[in-house]
């Protein structure tokens, strides 16, 4: 996002985007709104200074389903930055079998490639759609067959090697034939006359090289391509492929844009947009924590804390496409903290967190709003849903307040997974209407408490059933 753009985000306005799809939790929006302004403050100073300022990683405690992922994630698409979201559960210590902590890094720049490879091919759209209509115009116009001729002797011994009159006339009128012809074909093709004519295009086949590796931990998630290692020595290999004018002009297309971008170009920027503006969200951070004395080293908790201080601190990690350095990167992290603290965390990792944000358990009332208020929210997927069967559903306020009531029971009765119980609760109480969808088209429904609690009561009241549901 262009810095004229960026300085439009206020912390206000970014708060005002995420409560367009999270109800509550305001003290972990405002944490990341201010640590999101921090960064563009950061990119408007001198270098010199500018270099010193760390960015403010942030530690959210709290249930899980109450948002702290959606934040992170929406928080990135705000300003379409490079996010990637990994679990700490995942990670062993380095030199143990697993994917050590740097492979997060690695899996940022990936996607922040991505990202810029995709930014770059819009801009070529226009020039990569004119080349691949040129391609497909010379599929379909067949290839000219000219007659193989007898060298005339006569002419050859003379040194007299010029065509007659005759023949070069006859070879122009063939090729304003052909000429004229083709500026037809294109012109057809643009108005989209051609669509559905089978045509026969090459197109290429990547070729990938590949043999087991055997090495120590995060060998795995180098990403080591062998075909990308030996460049251009080995040949692209193509093949043909018979398909719709329509199908064959989006496949030309693509592979002309591939053709026009600089790669080398593309990978600097995505290096320096991934060291920038890169966020990296590290869920069930709680899980790494070590319970109670341990009688060796614990290579998938306190090994996996240990690997990530010089990481979030600020490293350079090794990637196929280059060094990247991690001073500048967002660290956020978060985890439910139910039976450990967040004091458990070795004390240099917690340094590294010094924001440190509790979301808080999902009420009735914030299960009703999380219904109703988001965008595209749970009742306005259901009810998108059956409207394809043109089967259409009301819900009435009461209703509304009924599931969120119960939900909100069966969380405090079992084990809380916060706003993910609605998911539970609304595909019980519509599993009739959705089954039996296809057979009432054109019906409506109106769902009120009387419906709701005649569908879930049972569910929030046997013990047995909820043991095998969520």
């Amino acid at each position: 996002m262009p810095l004229s753009q960026e300085s439009n985000l206020k912390p206000s306005v970014i708060v005002e985007f995420l409560d367009r799809y999270i109800v509550g939790q305001n003290k972990a929006k405002r944490a990341v709104a201010i640590a999101l302004r921090n960064r563009l403050r950061r990119r408007m100073l001198e270098e010199d200074i500018a270099r010193e300022i760390a960015p403010k990683n942030i530690l959210m405690v709290g249930p899980t389903g109450v948002g702290k992922t959606e934040i992170a994630r929406r928080l990135a698409e705000l300003v379409n930055a490079p996010f990637v979201k990994v679990e700490a559960t995942k990670f062993t210590e380095v030199g143990y079998v697993g994917r050590d902590v740097e492979s997060m890094i690695r899996d940022l720049v990936e996607s922040s490639v991505q990202m810029v490879k995709n930014q770059k091919m819009e801009y070529v759209q226009q020039e990569a759609a004119e080349r691949a209509e040129e391609r497909l115009v010379d599929s379909l116009l067949p290839k000219s067959s000219k007659k193989s001729k007898v060298p005339d002797l006569t002419r050859l011994f003379s040194g007299n090697q010029e065509e007659p009159e005759e023949e070069q006339e006859e070879d122009q009128q063939h090729e304003r034939f052909r000429e004229s012809t083709r500026s037809k074909l294109l012109a057809m093709l643009r108005e989209g006359k051609l669509g559905e004519r089978e045509v026969e295009i090459e197109v290429q086949e990547s070729s990938q090289v590949g043999f087991p590796m055997v090495g120590g931990g995060g060998m795995d998630s180098m990403g080591i391509d062998i075909s990308e290692m030996l460049g251009g020595i080995l040949p692209k290999k193509t093949r043909r492929r018979r398909m719709k004018v329509s199908q064959a002009r989006r496949v030309l297309q693509a592979e002309e844009a591939e053709k026009l971008i600089d790669m080398d170009e593309v990978t600097r920027e995505a290096i320096k947009k991934a060291e920038e503006e890169g966020i990296v969200f590290v869920d069930e951070i709680d899980k790494v924590v070590a319970k109670g004395a341990a009688g060796g080293p614990d290579v998938s908790r306190e090994g996996v804390q240990r690997d990530l201080l010089p990481v979030v601190e600020g490293c350079p990690v090794q990637t196929k496409h280059g060094s990247v350095n991690t001073d500048h990167i967002l660290f956020i992290s978060a985890g439910a903290f139910q039976k450990v603290k967040p004091s458990d965390l070795v004390p240099e990792l917690q340094g590294r967190f010094p924001i440190r944000v509790e979301l808080q358990a999902l009420t009735s009332a914030d299960l009703s709003r999380i219904l109703v208020e988001p965008e595209n929210s749970l009742l306005k997927q259901y009810k998108a849903l059956l409207q394809t069967e043109e089967v259409f559903l009301e819900f009435t306020d009461d209703s509304v307040e009924a599931i969120a009531e119960m939900a909100e029971k069966m969380n405090r009765e079992m084990e809380n997974i916060g706003a993910r119980r609605l998911h539970t609760m609304m595909e019980q109480l519509l599993e009739d209407i959705s089954f039996s969808a296809p057979e009432k088209s054109g019906e409506s429904f109106i769902i009120d408490a009387e419906f709701v609690r005649e569908r879930l009561v049972s569910l929030v009241k046997d013990s047995d059933m909820r043991r095998y549901l969520l």
